[in-house]
């Protein structure tokens, strides 16, 4: 169960991030990066953060690439919430494929 203080940090890092991803992948055609979630720790010091992306074959090519880029997106993080984190978390990226598995099932049902 997350504390409420948990799901403002959240909130803010999912807000933040998204405004990252969406300005980064303005250079590449075809490809859509959004933040579907982000999970912290109770001590605030890690981010667990699903991305959901569009074409989902790219997937894993786009987090390797954003996991080898993440002390830079940790920097940018960092200025943008400076005034209202003491500790920017360590992020950790993963892909929320939730969307391919409703597809699959949905397929399975048919």
């Amino acid at each position: 169960m997350e504390t409420t203080r948990q799901n403002k940090i959240s909130r803010l890092l999912q807000k933040e991030l998204s405004d990252i991803f969406l300005l980064q992948t303005k250079s590449m055609k075809g490809v859509l990066v959004s933040v579907s979630a982000v999970r912290i720790s109770p001590d605030m010091s890690i981010a667990r953060v699903y991305l959901s992306i569009f074409p989902s074959e790219k997937g894993t090519e786009l987090i390797k690439n954003i996991n080898d880029n993440m002390k830079s997106i940790r920097f940018d993080l960092g200025n943008r919430v400076r005034h209202q984190l003491r500790i920017i978390p360590e992020l950790k990226f993963f892909v929320d494929d939730s969307l391919d598995y409703i597809e699959r099932i949905d397929s399975l049902l048919k």
